[in-house]
């Protein structure tokens, strides 16, 4: 029952931090392309208010005109939107469901049996380190370096050391699926930070100035501008960490700390384009194809680095069939399956049996129909074994997936065990 609930409140959470994820990502990219392509206004009554730039647009069958203030505006208006419940929800949401997946379960994902550097209760306050000490790290920095001339580039070169030295402790830490989205929830930590004790304490400011007829400081919007373009450079890195807990063969890697940065950069490069190509329409910069060049360049030499091995050509089975073209990671190719009925009695005796152990240890807590059956996937009796050893190979052998969220659990030792049974032919007990 309580593997049940904490499916439904795992469903139910990813639900809602997708959905505000979504809100919140997509005002940041509007705002930052929204800057991008303002210009001077035309109107000369605009010019007299004080307006900086503005922008015609048309969305949805009708014109917008956003108008953008270099300073305060003559009146504030009577409904003022702030833009700040779509971060502290995606936070707010993203944690819960850090606790609710990793937290919870600290012993199955968060510790790595084949080589426990910690308990789990260890473990536990260790990663919600990496979320408080990276913050703290990253706001000093941007606190002694970033209101100095020149100082975004020194921020920047700053805060790349300062994540990828986080990337490589999190990788020999923890296992590397939990390594992966702890690097990702300590950077969206940071994002909702940035929100919470920068952006939108400058923006009372500035409006408490307003409303009370002072001059308005123009710092807070200089600093409220640079955490905001920080938090945009963090988005793509951020959602590629997340999403690689699909894909074992990325957080699996024995270099993985080096393929988590390398994709990070990758996305943090292309999302660079895509910042100054508004601006390099209006013919403010130059062009910025070099950006997406280096992202995709870096992106297609991870994807080189990582090819599989060709897998041998397996013989054609009744039961179980090797579809044409499978291939294995990191250049362990697999050996014919040649299967005959006297093959597969002759098997060796102990595969399935010593197989069969490590399921009980560690698969049936998800596919068996006294728990949960995960993808209706049951491994109660050798039939049930049998009809699915081709998805077993694949996602324990080949992509090295399982166990979900902690493949890490299983030793070389043990995933062998799983490859010498499917190439034997997948041999189980005879009724």
């Amino acid at each position: 029952m309580e593997s049940y609930i904490l499916d439904w409140a795992n469903l139910l959470l990813r639900w809602l931090h997708v959905i505000t994820a979504i809100a919140w990502v997509g005002s940041s990219f509007y705002f930052v392309f929204l800057d991008s392509s303002l210009t001077p206004p035309v109107d000369e009554d605009l010019k007299k208010q004080g307006v900086s730039g503005e922008l015609w647009a048309l969305h949805g069958g009708g014109f917008y005109h956003p108008v953008k203030f270099a300073g305060a505006p003559p009146k504030l208006p009577d409904h003022l939107h702030w833009f700040y419940w779509e971060s502290y929800t995606t936070w707010l949401s993203g944690f819960a469901l850090l606790t609710v997946s990793y937290l919870w379960n600290a012993k199955i994902y968060l510790v790595d049996p084949a080589n426990p550097l910690m308990s789990s209760q260890m473990a536990i306050v260790a990663a919600l380190a990496f979320l408080v000490v990276f913050w703290f790290l990253y706001d000093g920095i941007c606190r002694v370096f970033g209101q100095k001339d020149g100082g975004d580039a020194t921020v920047g070169a700053l805060v790349l050391v300062l994540v990828c030295v986080a990337a490589y402790l999190a990788c020999h830490i923890f296992p590397g699926q939990a390594a992966f989205l702890l690097i990702g929830a300590m950077l969206a930590t940071s994002m909702s930070a940035n929100v919470f004790f920068w952006i939108i304490p400058g923006q009372k400011k500035m409006v408490a100035s307003i409303k009370a007829g002072e001059p308005v400081d123009p710092i807070h919007g200089k600093r409220g501008k640079q955490r905001s373009v920080h938090n945009t450079y963090f988005t793509l890195p951020v959602l590629f960490a997340m999403l690689s807990n699909h894909y074992g063969w990325l957080h699996s890697h024995p270099q993985n700390w080096l393929v988590l940065i390398l994709m990070m950069f990758a996305g943090a490069a292309i999302r660079q384009f895509f910042v100054m190509r508004h601006g390099h329409k209006l013919g403010r910069n130059p062009h910025p194809w070099k950006y997406a060049a280096v992202g995709v360049v870096v992106l297609l030499g991870v994807i080189a680095w990582l090819r599989p091995a060709p897998l041998a050509a397996v013989a054609a089975n009744p039961a179980v069939i090797a579809p044409v073209g499978q291939s294995v990671v990191q250049g362990e190719a697999a050996k014919p399956v040649v299967e005959s009925a006297s093959s597969a009695s002759t098997a060796s005796a102990g595969s399935y049996e010593k197989m069969h152990a490590i399921m009980q240890q560690h698969c049936v807590v998800c596919h068996s129909s006294a728990t949960i059956a995960q993808k209706n996937v049951k491994f109660d009796t050798p039939a049930d074994v049998k009809s699915h050893a081709q998805q077993i190979y694949a996602q324990v052998v080949q992509l090295r997936k399982m166990p979900f969220g902690n493949p890490g659990a299983l030793s070389a030792e043990e995933r062998d065990s799983f490859k010498q049974w499917f190439e034997s032919g997948a041999p189980v007990p005879t009724p």
